[in-house]
C-alpha cells in the first residue's frame, strides 16, 4: 500500500500535464523552452543538491556500490550490443536502452527504501544512490549521443566535450566531489539549489503528461515490453545474481538491490527530449514501468521476505 502511496502521485502529475496540454495551458511552443530551462537549470540543481548532502564518509559499502555499478554497466552494454545486432534504428535504440537502465532513485528509490528499512537503509540508499546517478547519467548521455538523430557531421564536432559539458553529468560530479571533500555549501547556496532542484521532478512529470502518447504502445509493443522487462525484472534479478555469488548478506545489499528495482527514470524523458530520441517510446517506457512497478517492487521484496 506504501510503495502505490509513494507512486500515486506520480501519475496524478504526469495526468495533470495531459489535462494541460489538452486544454492549451501547455502548447508545443511552450514545451521546448520549458524543457531546456529543466535540463540546464532545475535537474543539475537538484543532482548537485542531493548527492553533495550524502555523507560519503558514514556507511559506504564499496563492494555493494562496485557490485550495483557493475550490474547497472553490464545492462546498459548488453543493450548496445544488443540494438546493434537486431539493426534497431537510432531514435529508438538510444531511449530503449536508457528506458531498461535509467532508474528512478530519487523519487522512488529512496522513499521505498526508508519504509521497508528505516533511516539507516535511507542513508545507505542515498549514498549509492550518488554514483549510480552518475553512471546512468554518463551511459545515458552517451547511448544517446552514440544513437543520435543527427548528422555524422555534428556527431563528429568533439563528442567527448560535450559529454563532459552535459549539464546532468557536470552537476552529479560536482556533487560527488563536494561530498567527497565535505566542502561547506554556503546556505543561501544550498536553500537556493533546494528550491530551483524542487522544480525538476514535477515539471518534468507535465512534460511527460503534456507529450503523452500511448500509440507507440501499439507499433512498438515488442520493444516497449522488452525494455521494461529489462528494468523491472531482469536487471534486479542480475544484481540480486551478483550479491548472492559474491556472499554479500542481505542486510547489506538491500538498499542497493531496491534502488535497481525502480521503474525508468521520468528524467529520461527530459534527456531523449533534449537529444532527439524517440518521445513516444520514452515516455511510454516511463508509464508502463513505473505502473508496473507497484506490483514488481512488492513482489521482490516479498520475495527476500522483507
Amino acid at each position: 500500500m506504501q510503495t502505490l502511496i509513494t507512486i500515486a502521485p506520480i501519475f496524478i502529475l504526469i495526468a495533470l500535464g495531459w489535462v494541460a496540454a489538452h486544454r492549451g495551458f501547455l502548447p508545443d511552443e511552450v514545451l521546448n523552452p520549458l524543457n531546456r530551462l529543466i535540463y540546464y537549470f532545475a535537474i543539475p540543481a537538484f543532482l548537485f543538491h542531493a548527492i553533495s548532502n550524502f555523507p560519503l564518509a558514514q556507511g559506504f559499502n564499496i563492494q555493494v556500490t562496485l557490485t550495483t555499478l557493475g550490474a547497472a554497466f553490464l545492462m546498459y552494454v548488453s543493450g548496445w550490443l544488443f540494438s546493434k545486432v537486431a539493426c534497431i534504428p537510432g531514435d529508438r535504440a538510444g531511449v530503449l536502452i536508457q528506458g531498461a537502465c535509467h532508474g528512478n532513485l530519487g523519487y522512488i528509490g529512496l522513499p521505498v527504501a526508508f519504509y521497508f528499512l528505516g533511516s539507516t537503509g535511507l542513508a545507505q540508499a542515498g549514498i549509492i544512490s550518488g554514483f549510480l546517478m552518475i553512471l546512468q547519467n554518463v551511459m545515458s548521455v552517451s547511448i544517446l549521443q552514440s544513437f543520435s538523430s543527427r548528422t555524422s557531421t555534428e556527431k563528429q564536432s568533439g563528442p567527448l566535450v560535450k559529454l563532459l559539458q552535459n549539464p546532468v553529468i557536470v552537476s552529479s560530479m560536482a556533487g560527488i566531489i563536494a561530498s567527497g571533500l565535505e566542502l561547506p555549501i554556503p546556505e543561501v547556496i544550498d536553500r537556493t539549489l533546494k528550491m530551483l532542484g524542487q522544480l525538476a521532478p514535477p515539471a518534468a512529470l507535465l512534460l511527460i503528461g503534456a507529450s503523452l502518447s500511448f500509440k507507440t504502445l501499439r507499433s512498438r509493443k515488442i520493444e516497449i515490453a522488452g525494455a521494461v522487462s529489462v528494468k523491472l525484472i531482469l536487471l534486479p534479478a542480475f544484481g540480486l545474481l551478483l550479491f548472492t555469488l559474491l556472499g554479500v548478506a542481505p542486510e547489506s545489499y538491500l538498499p542497493a538491490f531496491i534502488l535497481l528495482c525502480t521503474p525508468t527514470a521520468t528524467v529520461a524523458y527530459v534527456m531523449a527530449r533534449q537529444m532527439h530520441g524517440d518521445l513516444d517510446i520514452a515516455v511510454t517506457i516511463i508509464s508502463v514501468s513505473t505502473l508496473l512497478s507497484a506490483i514488481t517492487l512488492p513482489l521482490w521484496l516479498a520475495l527476500l521476505h522483507i
